[in-house]
């Protein structure tokens, strides 16, 4: 039975009976505490937890998963992967163990046709329940076992849902193992597929805090499992699913190694589903991920002895696979070759550098952990390509003291950033934020801080940081910049507040009077600063969204800096922006700034903000309630900013330039409102100022100014020709004074009229035509300067006919082989230098 029918034997079976097909989620988690989508129940967990209620109770899916945590089994065992299918049928609150076991029994083995005897379950340690259940449908008792939570509790890693499982397995037979059933362990027995009774929540300790709202079902049978079964082949890839892409992989190396080569194959697939769902190689978190597995993939194709550019081959055999079930393979077939090509030839420099010091070190039997952290930190090579390369060569790395050595030079990196007054912030607790309806308020002064310890008072003239128990002014955050203004203080002292940090510590000036903790204020917020940060800040979510849209999902906001008048963002892409594209995305803002869309802002769960499509973007942490800001009806994303009401109160928008600030991630900086504007004239000014200089309209200033720099260069490539026809000239006029020494020729010639970076070739020219030693010594910009050339057949180096005479002209002599150079000050001793050259060059000739 291939895949596709397994595929559609599955979802037919549940959808008769009540299920509702949904969509394969995408492989970037909607979980923010998830890097990866790792099971088919990751979409449906708020429906668990009854933060949300579906309008339907059954769920049947095949969905996309990823998972790492078994990397150095993937290719060594039949059954890891690293990318697999989950097919599963889901119960919200609706049926429990009962029809669950009954349906997995039914399709296992007569929609599946796998025989009776041949299969194996397995249920947690107490549960009485569901063994009575596989008794009754007909499994023998002999072939049910009990096993422990590690085996039999399911959960997803991390704090939420969960309870104990049940799952069915299959006897590949004696020829892969021993009998003894799953218990034993092994290849013999292949978990086909789990069975999961949702009833019980876990906290961030794994500890269980409680039951679900509601008892539920989550299964999941791995599709590459049941393949390798059905089509009765050693390995998963082995079967259809993996098959032709191990193939690709075998045709491009010429063989080799079996575990690399499946290696290689799995992790080609992985990338490619990868970076179709938006997701781009980097040095953190999914991108990482990425990265990580096609570093891999690339070193064990470069073991198995195959070229470079690999990647864009095994990809698109994978998109070729694949592309019919998974449309957006296809979809995004450009964007994969870009990317895995852009990958590969960057970690084939890092590869050779990383390789020669890792290969020395393994061949002198010293790989440390300073070693590998060094090759990691300084050379970027992977850390688990180092553990590799030194298992294969019978050695081993202290993984505890490199992830030590990585751990200290992440706690150096975050020394010296301690936010001023946290210990205080801490005892007083947190500032009340009631600026996003007004620029000033109230407030009452709760601590004054030098240097993040508390102080009594502050007079005129101090510069300090302030904790307010309410305040108007917005703190850094979400890369928009903090709010300025000023304090009022009861007393009458004045505050300038200049910058707003995380924590809402207000960083102050005391202007005026005496200020000391518990004193009544009031707080106001510089508004037109304020209002023009806004419009930055609006900016930058519909440049953001027209960025996704000219460019692909994958181009997601990495970081952004949002100002008074101008923004910084930073976001995911593999390639430089070309100017017209630059400029479309340009128009696409001001398009859809000048239709004016309404923001409106918006509270809810977490949950309920991502079902309803809100963005969370890269780097941020969310509460369980959120800020969502909809612009339009293209772009919803979690914020905490201030925004403008309206969309034409943002623009104009001006895109000054993007350029590279890592590997995958571009930068656009830019101008918004007034100060795009004025920008705006500003390069106009320049424009009338340039036409007029040009004499023409400046509608036509570019073409004249073309024009003009063509008849530039074709008159410089004139005069650069003359200029070359007059040092030949030169030349055979200094060969004409070339004097025979001995057996050979000299030419020692002071000249005139020569730039520094003509006087070289002219001697190389002299010594062409006639010369074995040529000295040419000449005055320019106010130094005396002297090149020497001299003859291979003489066997000195030249360097030896310039040493007294540099020291003559108060210099020294340099160069390599038979050409040299020296230069110095004295330019009244050149004739003197000659002199002493000459007799050098005598001395050298014989």
């Amino acid at each position: 039975m291939r895949s596709t029918r397994i595929r559609s034997v599955f979802l037919d079976f549940f959808t008769a009976r009540g299920h509702r097909p949904v969509p394969s989620g995408s492989l970037v988690s909607p979980d923010p505490e998830l890097l990866l989508t790792n099971a088919g129940m990751n979409q449906f967990k708020p429906y668990y937890l009854a933060h949300l209620t579906p309008d339907f109770r059954r769920a049947t899916t095949l969905q996309k998963c990823v998972r790492t945590g078994d990397l150095d089994n993937v290719g060594r065992t039949a059954r890891h992967v690293t990318f697999f299918e989950m097919l599963g049928n889901f119960s919200f609150g609706d049926y429990f163990k009962e029809e669950t076991t009954a349906w997995a029994w039914e399709l296992v083995t007569e929609g599946f046709g796998l025989p009776r005897d041949r299969l194996w379950v397995t249920v947690y340690e107490d549960d009485d329940e569901t063994e009575r259940l596989w008794r009754r449908i007909g499994v023998p008792g002999d072939r049910i076992q009990r096993l422990g939570a590690a085996d039999n509790y399911w959960s997803m890693g991390m704090a939420g849902p969960c309870g104990p499982s049940s799952e069915i397995h299959y006897d590949r037979g004696p020829a892969y193992g021993p009998d003894g059933g799953p218990a034993t362990g092994g290849d013999r027995y292949l978990e086909l597929w789990n069975l999961v009774f949702m009833q019980d929540v876990r906290d961030e300790d794994f500890r269980i805090v409680g039951e679900l709202p509601a008892r539920s079902i989550d299964t999941g049978l791995g599709v590459d499992r049941l393949a390798m079964v059905l089509q009765n082949v050693p390995d998963v890839f082995h079967t259809d699913l993996l098959l032709p892409v191990l193939e690709t992989v075998r045709e491009l190396a010429g063989g080799g190694d079996e575990t690399a080569l499946k290696i290689v194959a799995d992790h080609a697939r992985t990338a490619a589903f990868l970076i179709a769902d938006g997701v781009l190689p980097s040095g953190d978190g999914r991108g990482y991920v990425l990265r990580r597995l096609l570093r891999r993939a690339i070193r064990h194709a470069r073991l198995l002895g195959a070229g470079d550019a690999v990647l864009p081959a095994l990809t698109g055999a994978v998109v070729d696979l694949h592309g019919t079930t998974w449309p957006e393979l296809e979809t995004a077939r450009p964007l994969i070759e870009k990317v895995v090509t852009t990958e590969e030839e960057g970690f084939a420099r890092t590869l050779r550098q990383g390789t020669r010091i890792l290969d020395t070190a393994i061949r002198e039997r010293r790989l440390s952990p300073k070693v590998a952290f060094d090759l990691h930190d300084t050379y970027g090579f992977p850390f688990d390509l180092t553990v590799d390369a030194a298992r294969a060569a019978g050695l081993t790395v202290d993984e505890d003291a490199f992830a030590a050595l990585l751990e200290e030079r992440r706690r150096r990196s975050r020394s010296g950033r301690t936010e001023p007054g946290r210990e205080r912030r801490a005892e007083t607790g947190t500032t009340a934020f009631v600026g996003y309806d007004a620029t000033r308020a109230g407030a009452r002064l709760r601590a004054i801080l030098r240097d993040g310890a508390e102080v009594p008072a502050a007079a005129e003239g101090d510069e300090i940081e302030v904790l307010l128990d309410r305040s108007p002014f917005y703190a850094e955050a979400g890369g928009q910049v903090g709010d300025r203004g000023v304090i009022h203080t009861a007393s009458g002292a004045v505050l300038t507040v200049t910058d707003t940090r995380p924590g809402h510590v207000h960083v102050v000036r005391v202007e005026t009077g005496e200020v000391v903790p518990g004193e009544e204020a009031e707080a106001v917020v510089d508004a037109q600063r304020r209002a023009a940060v806004a419009r930055s800040h609006t900016a930058t979510h519909v440049l953001h969204a027209m960025l996704r849209r000219a460019l692909g999902p994958h181009a997601s906001q990495r970081g952004s800096l949002v100002d008074a008048g101008r923004l910084r963002f930073d976001f995911a892409h593999f390639e430089p922006l070309p100017p017209e594209r630059l400029r479309e995305v340009e128009a696409l803002v001001n398009e859809h700034l000048l239709a004016d869309p309404e923001i409106r802002v918006w509270h809810a769960d977490r949950a309920r903000a991502e079902a309803a499509g809100a963005m969370a973007l890269f780097g941020e942490t969310y509460g369980e309630r959120v800020r969502i800001v909809d612009i339009g009806d293209f772009s919803r994303e979690l914020c905490g900013g201030t925004h403008v009401g309206h969309g034409s109160q943002a623009g104009p928008v001006h895109l000054l330039g993007e350029s590279s600030i890592g590997s995958g991630v571009r930068r656009i900086e830019a101008l918004t409102g007034a100060d795009a504007l004025r920008h705006q004239d500003h390069e106009r000014a320049l424009l009338t100022e340039l036409a007029d200089l040009l004499r023409v309209r400046p509608d036509e200033a570019p073409q004249r100014l073309r024009q003009r720099l063509a008849e530039l260069a074709e008159a410089r490539r004139v005069l650069e020709a003359q200029r070359r026809e007059q040092l030949t000239a030169e030349a055979v006029r200094l060969a004409g004074h070339a004097k025979r020494v001995g057996t050979g020729w000299l030419v020692v010639q002071r000249v005139s009229g020569v730039g520094a970076d003509e006087l070289r070739p002219l001697a190389a020219e002299v010594r062409r035509r006639r010369g074995d030693v040529v000295v040419l010594g000449a005055e320019v910009g106010g130094r005396a300067l002297m090149v020497a050339t001299v003859s291979p057949d003489l066997g000195a180096p030249a360097r030896t006919v310039l040493t007294t005479a540099a020291a003559a002209i108060g210099g020294g002599a340099g160069g390599k082989g038979t050409v040299a150079n020296a230069g110095g000050q004295r330019t009244r001793h050149l004739d003197e230098a000659l002199r002493l050259a000459a007799a050098s060059a005598r001395d050298l000739l014989g």
